[in-house]
């Protein structure tokens, strides 16, 4: 039945193996995606919902690399927001609200697709290696199918643990079992494990809610898109979210379920997500608040399922009901399943390097809720770095590496492979050092040569991103070319409260004003002459505004940059013993000698490692 070696085979489909395997098979690396039900490829198995703060931004950097998230979010989107709009555009993060059963549809199809790629469904119970070599897997019909190299990409399917109540049962999701054996082996490899818990609202049937009594939540009135790609067009109609509030009354009929809660009672003994926390949790962490927003989003543009977010709970199924009846709107409610809480094993990701690669075992990778992270944006990240690393040790070539200062994506495996984790990381903006060079709008700029250059992002996306980049610079030396005189531009500064001038001056140092828009410099006759002329869409007009007007902050934050890679160039070789450095602190030793940095620059963002101890790390490699 498998004759043949594979170079990659990723085991689980979901966010983070749905992209691992399109980017292995994309580079040319004869793939196959096994899961243990083929019906659940990409399944979006807590809110139906792509981007958002942070997360957003992953997305235009998935699709940037030449990834499929970005399609498939817009393809299937039934609303789009830009949030934070009234910030700086280094917040601006695109969210989708999408349209479940099509967006698992569109992904299996755009897999089936793509060329190089092979299925099987089956579950994968064990792991083949010889010498700290992978050499393959193991499923539980006891077939053994050989690879190169193998993306572990599980969720919470390893050992998971579904919590209602006092009932809890083996699950990887509602309704389907967990995954055994595969952390059993990996231990006795010699690798660390540890325990996760995330959890999910209740789905409710819309037809049962009354969305009067609720505050409509509205689409943005121009929706844009996520991919940067010709493959997509934006929404022309969406779909609304609304929004309600708990109250006193809930918090107290909640209350009454504590004791037999798994969360409060000792029966669930991990981490849950520390920004994604479950009602039970909101109303023991801020019993002085007497009400949390709920948003009620719909699970697409013809099921009436609903979720209900901001709900997530394990408690007993009957209190979880009894409470959401006395939320405004819901007097009336019918349950489609309670929300539970899950538990899975999850490894540390210190045990990796930056290409997600494990340190024990060669060609064996991990990628997504493996790793300790929460969330499909930075699961689906993981999986697309880890797919392209696979294919690229298995064709001999230089692995692909992001740096803090290139994509939030970097940040992302830099602080997992670097600090750790021990409860469900995260992304968010504050994260990011340099959020001014890492914008939504600039990805492509950022990204698609990198991804190019390896062979992913395809020709006509470099072909697009240069005709854009091209563009914008033009225009953007049109506003540094350009002067307008005092009678042309002062009453427009005198309505915007702006300050008029004496003497002619460059429209760039007009349009670098906060009070002044794109909309007001465009009433200038040259402007408007100028965009007819070179047939500049949306996404050049925004990009030239942010250059303009961000111009100082980008380049202070560039030189920044560049001053930092200077210590990501100095390599610290793999072999390095740190105990032979006696003036290191032991805390520093340790650390160091477990993690193993790859440069000096990793080495200074491990906890616990001071910058006396990076002095006396320079000094010895000769700096």
């Amino acid at each position: 039945m498998f004759e043949r070696e594979y170079d990659v085979i990723v085991v689980g489909a979901g966010h983070a193996g749905s992209e691992a395997a399109a980017s292995a098979a994309n580079l040319g690396c004869s793939t196959l995606l096994i899961t243990m039900n083929l019906q659940n490829i990409a399944q979006m198995s807590c809110n139906p919902a792509m981007g958002g703060i942070a997360k957003g931004q992953i997305v235009r950097e998935i699709d940037a690399l030449g990834g499929y998230s970005g399609i498939v979010s817009d393809r299937t989107a039934i609303q789009f927001k830009m949030l934070n709009k009234s910030k700086g555009p280094a917040m601006w993060s695109p969210r989708v609200q999408s349209d479940r059963m099509r967006f698992a549809e569109e992904w299996r199809t755009l897999l089936e697709q793509t060329p190089n790629l092979d299925f099987y469904q089956d579950m994968v119970s064990g792991l083949l290696v010889e010498n700290n070599e992978i050499r393959g897997v193991k499923t539980s019909l006891g077939i053994e199918i050989r690879a190169k190299s193998v993306v572990l990409t599980n969720g919470t399917f390893l050992n998971g643990l579904i919590h209602i109540g006092e009932k809890q049962f083996g699950g990887g999701r509602a309704g389907e079992k967990a995954a055994t054996g595969i952390t059993e082996q990996l231990i006795d490899f010699g690798f660390d494990a540890g325990r996760m818990k995330t959890g999910t609202p209740p789905r409710v049937d819309g037809r049962s809610l009354d969305y009067s009594k609720m505050i409509e939540q509205p689409g943005d009135d121009v929706p844009e898109k996520f991919s940067y790609s010709n493959l997509t067009k934006p929404l022309t109609k969406q779909r609304s979210c609304h929004m309600t509030y708990t109250s006193v009354e809930v918090h107290d009929l909640l209350r009454e379920g504590f004791d037999r809660s798994p969360m409060f009672n000792g029966r669930i003994k991990s981490i849950g997500p520390r920004y994604c926390p479950s009602i039970e949790d909101k109303i023991n962490r801020f019993a002085d608040k007497e009400r949390h927003q709920l948003f009620v989003e719909p699970e697409g543009w013809n099921t009436v399922e609903v979720y209900v977010n901001g709900f997530s709970t394990s408690l007993p199924e009957e209190v979880q009901y009894k409470a959401l009846k006395s939320v405004v709107g819901f007097e009336n409610v019918k349950f489609f399943r309670p929300g539970y809480a899950i538990e899975y094993d999850y490894f540390p990701p210190t045990q990796l390097t930056h290409t997600l690669e494990t340190k024990l075992i060669s060609g064996l990778f991990f990628a997504g809720q493996i790793n300790g992270t929460t969330g499909y944006e930075e699961a689906a990240s993981q999986g697309l770095m880890a797919g392209m690393n696979a294919a690229l040790k298995v064709k001999e070539k230089e692995s692909f590496i992001l740096k803090r200062s290139e994509a939030y994506i970097g940040v992302l495996i830099d602080d997992l492979i670097t600090k750790g984790t021990e409860e469900p990381y995260r992304m968010f903006t504050s994260r990011a050092e340099y959020r001014t060079l890492l914008r939504q709008d600039n990805a492509d700029f950022r990204l698609t040569p990198k991804s190019h250059e390896i062979g992913l992002a395809s020709n006509e996306r470099m072909r697009r991103m240069e005709e854009k980049e091209k563009k914008a610079k033009s225009f953007v030396q049109f506003f540094k070319d350009t002067s307008v005189s005092p009678e042309e531009v002062n009453p427009v500064l005198e309505e915007k409260k702006s300050s008029p001038i004496k003497q002619s001056g460059k429209l760039f140092k007009i349009f670098s004003r906060p009070q002044i828009t794109l909309d007001d410099i465009k009433h200038f006759e040259k402007v408007s002459e100028y965009i007819k002329e070179n047939n500049l869409d949306k996404e050049v007009l925004e990009q030239t505004e942010i250059q303009v007007k961000y111009s100082g902050y980008i380049e202070k934050e560039k030189n920044n940059a560049d001053k930092l890679s200077r210590l990501e160039n100095l390599k610290i070789p793999k072999d390095f013993d740190y105990s032979k450095l006696k003036s290191l602190s032991f805390e520093a030793r340790e650390k160091m000698s477990k993690i193993k940095p790859a440069t000096v620059s990793q080495a200074s963002r491990i906890s616990g490692v001071s910058p006396s101890d990076i002095s006396v790390l320079l000094v010895y490699m000769g700096r």
